[in-house]
């Protein structure tokens, strides 16, 4: 693409943003903090809206034919930035946002996006029934987008992670010369890294629901697209953090007697903060995480799923049991 289609989606992403944080307490659009957050003080939010409605105007302008093209994309990825958006205005419940995905979903079924295969174990592909390709494609980018969602919790912490896995699909993109995944993770890694210049600790703005679950959405998309070229369990490492940190925080839940979609304050990156109390440093250090996986999918790419399943499995149990707080009140009693 065009250099003039970049620099348009740099520089419009700025000004949309410093709008939104000049007009935030007059939009209702201000984060007030709770038992929660970790800052203290009321901070705009809705960034999302500033990046991703930069991206959908210069591709409407600039890339018009690709937007065409690919229209149920953009559409499907335009239903769940409202849906977004409609979060950070005024607040929605949960079953509200599955049903936008849910819609969202569809929209893309229809146009033969969807996950048919679970890759190959021990020699045998499984291959999903017809009347299972809908309901688990529908679970696996709704459990996506919220676990990315749930990432959001610190400065620059899900734009960073989103820009690593969006770079990964990039460089997937370019091996293998697909436009839609070029396109769509050179688009977003611009707004992103534009957004960062106001989110980077100390954030002056936050990314809000409009931005977390639409590049959750969009980070979705680009791993079905890929799983023309790579494996599946390759794609599940390239987006490993988010789906690690949910599968811990919701079997710590359950291991303690609580609903497993109770909010609380035990996800990775709350763990690591307060054992150093550094944002800086913790958001670096999940970044290499995340970089590590990325590298490891590219690595796996090739190998059978059931053992790159089981790797996975054990980097899950030790996460599990290295991020866990009750084991410094074990041995404090």
């Amino acid at each position: 693409m065009s250099l003039i289609i970049y620099a348009a989606t740099f520089l419009l992403t700025l000004l949309l943003i410093y709008f939104l944080m000049r007009n935030a307490e007059k939009l209702g659009m201000m984060d007030i903090p709770n038992e929660r957050s970790v800052h203290k003080k009321p901070v705009p939010r809705g960034a999302g809206i500033g990046f991703v409605s930069a991206i959908f105007i210069v591709s409407l302008f600039f890339n018009f034919s690709h937007f065409i093209e690919y229209y149920y994309i953009y559409l499907s990825i335009f239903i769940v930035f409202i849906v977004g958006v409609l979060d950070d205005k005024r607040g929605v419940s949960p079953i509200f946002k599955l049903m936008f995905i849910f819609f969202a979903t569809c929209i893309l079924y229809l146009n033969d996006f969807y996950i048919a295969s679970l890759g190959s174990y021990l020699g045998y592909e499984i291959i999903l029934p017809l009347v299972l390709i809908f309901p688990f494609t529908f679970f696996a980018i709704a459990g996506f987008t919220n676990a990315f969602n749930l990432l959001d919790g610190l400065d620059g912490l899900a734009g960073s992670i989103s820009m690593v896995m969006l770079s990964a699909f990039l460089a997937i993109g370019i091996l293998h010369n697909d436009t839609l995944i070029i396109t769509l993770s050179s688009l977003f890694i611009v707004g992103v890294f534009a957004f960062l210049f106001f989110n980077w600790h100390p954030a002056k703005i936050f990314m809000g629901d409009s931005g977390s679950l639409t590049l959750g959405f969009v980070v979705s998309i680009l791993s079905i697209q890929s799983l023309a070229y790579l494996t599946p369990s390759a794609v599940i490492f390239i987006i490993a953090l988010p789906i690690l940190d949910t599968f811990i925080v919701m079997t710590r839940r359950i291991q303690r007697g609580r609903s497993p979609f109770r909010a609380d304050r035990n996800h990775m990156h709350h763990f690591l903060y307060h054992a150093k109390m550094d944002v800086k440093f913790t958001v670096i250090l999940i970044i290499y995480v995340q970089i590590a996986f990325s590298i490891i999918g590219f690595q796996l790419n090739h190998s059978d799923d059931f053992l790159n399943l089981i790797l996975f499995g054990i980097l899950f149990y030790i996460f599990l049991n290295f991020l866990d707080q009750r084991v410094k009140h074990r041995h404090e009693e």
